[in-house]
Parts: C-alpha cells; sequence; structure tokens
C-alpha cells in the first residue's frame, strides 16, 4: 500500500503527521543494510494502525515541547508503534488498541507479539512512567508535549543483538539519515515547538543539526536505557531536575 492510501485510511487529526510517517516509511522500506545487521523490523508498517492512533489522538496541533528519541527498542516501538512504546503505558495510560501484524523476517528471539507482548520495555516504562506521574490523564501531556523518534526502524544482528543507527556503516547512516532529516525537520514545521528536548545525547545532536537556523530551543535529558548506569540509580529524578533547569515542564 502506497503512501497516499495508507494515508487516506487516517485522514482525521493529526494527519500531518500521518502523512509524514507514510512518506518516512515507504523512503526506508527499500534501503538494504548489510552485515552486521541481519534483521530490520519497520513498525510504521506492520503497527502502522496503533501508530497513527497515537498520532491522531496526541499529534493534532502545535506542541510548546518536542522529545526526541533515537530508534525503536524491541519491546517498547518495536511491539506499539508508539515512540518509546512499553506496551502497559500504550494500552492502559493512552487507551490505544489495535491489532499488529508481524514483519516480513522476524528473529525468533524478538517475536511480534503487540499490546499482548509481556515483556516490559525499560526505556519506555521509565519516560512514560514519569509522564503518569504528573500527568494522570494522557491529553493534560499530550496538550503541549509530543514524543517521536528520529529513526523508525530497529537492527538486529544474527544474535538478536539490538544495533543502535549510530553503530552502521557511515555510507548506510548518509542514506537513512536523508529520510530521516527530511521526516524531522517536516515534523518540526508542523508541531512547531518552542524547544526540541534530545533522550540521549544522540538525539540532542541530530536535534541541534538539524534545527540550526530555527526559532527552536535545543535541550537535553538523560536516556531512561537500563544500560546506563547513571540512568539505574534514578532516571525519574534525574531527568525532572533536568528539565527544571532548561524551564519547563
Amino acid at each position: 500500500m502506497g503512501a497516499k492510501a495508507r494515508v487516506a485510511r487516517h485522514n482525521k487529526a493529526g494527519a500531518g503527521l500521518i502523512e509524514i510517517s507514510a512518506q518516512l516509511s515507504e523512503e526506508v522500506a527499500g534501503m538494504a543494510f548489510a552485515d552486521p545487521v541481519a534483521y530490520v523490523y519497520n513498525p510504521l508498517v506492520y503497527a502502522w494502525d496503533l501508530h497513527c492512533q497515537y498520532l491522531e489522538r496526541f499529534g493534532a496541533g502545535s506542541k510548546e515541547i518536542v522529545f526526541l528519541g533515537m530508534n525503536p527498542g524491541p519491546w517498547g516501538m518495536a511491539q506499539t508503534g508508539v515512540p518509546f512504546g512499553e506496551v502497559a503505558a500504550v494500552r492502559d495510560w493512552m487507551q490505544l488498541s489495535a491489532d499488529v501484524q508481524s514483519p516480513e523476517r522476524e528473529h525468533p528471539k524478538r517475536k511480534i507479539e503487540g499490546l499482548a507482548c509481556k515483556r516490559s520495555e525499560v526505556s519506555g516504562a521509565r519516560l512514560w512512567g514519569w509522564a503518569q506521574e504528573r500527568f494522570p490523564r494522557p491529553e493534560a501531556f499530550f496538550d503541549t508535549n509530543f514524543v517521536t523518534n528520529y529513526c523508525p526502524l530497529v537492527f538486529m544482528g544474527e544474535s538478536a543483538r539490538n544495533i543502535t543507527p549510530d553503530k552502521l556503516p557511515a555510507a548506510e547512516r548518509a542514506m537513512l539519515g536523508q529520510a530521516c532529516d527530511k521526516a524531522f525537520v517536516a515534523t518540526i514545521e508542523t508541531l512547531r515547538p518552542r524547544m526540541v528536548i534530545g533522550v540521549g545525547v544522540y538525539a540532542e545532536k541530530q536535534a541541534a543539526r538539524l534545527c540550526e537556523g530555527m526559532d527552536v530551543e535545543i535541550g537535553r535529558i538523560l536516556h531512561p536505557s537500563p544500560a546506563s548506569p547513571i540512568a539505574n540509580r534514578g532516571w525519574a529524578p534525574q531527568a525532572q531536575a533536568q528539565l527544571e533547569a532548561l524551564g519547563v515542564l
């Protein structure tokens, strides 16, 4: 199904972001990645309906703050189509529900089960858990804030080891970056935020590079990954302190 047909199915609130996602998905679909990448998941295809629900419900209008992540995690957006999309947060707090299909090639250790997935995405549980504590209703958070990712793809090696976009060879990074850059700039032009906050150093660098010359401030908070010893020492209070230092939320 082409980008126009996919957008037509969801031509409601958040239509601008839906069109951007559909175009991005179409552009990255034909890309090939060499060893050590053995599996590539694109949740903008197999979790499209759930992704569009997120955009329709929470992506309409302009935003004050846009939080930018790197790319989907295997138990988060890879399962739900929602950035940092830990299943419980998407299902119970955001109240989103839709069928999720399977990738064309699926690693036996990284099965896609959608909202039935029992695994928890630690990064997503931390980020959305922080949001829930301060905003009991998701509409209160998304009224002025939005969360998106720079890259929509999940990369894995033969062992199912996660490979982040910054670890790809230079030529593949450049190829992927052309599509991701265009989609991110279009997202910022659509949402017109005052500030983009990178969740982690990589996302901050992409935001700073692409927002140069725009009337947009750039900030950063600690990435909530369990691979970060600092984040494991209490991510939420550290992120909250960083946000307060930035003068937001």
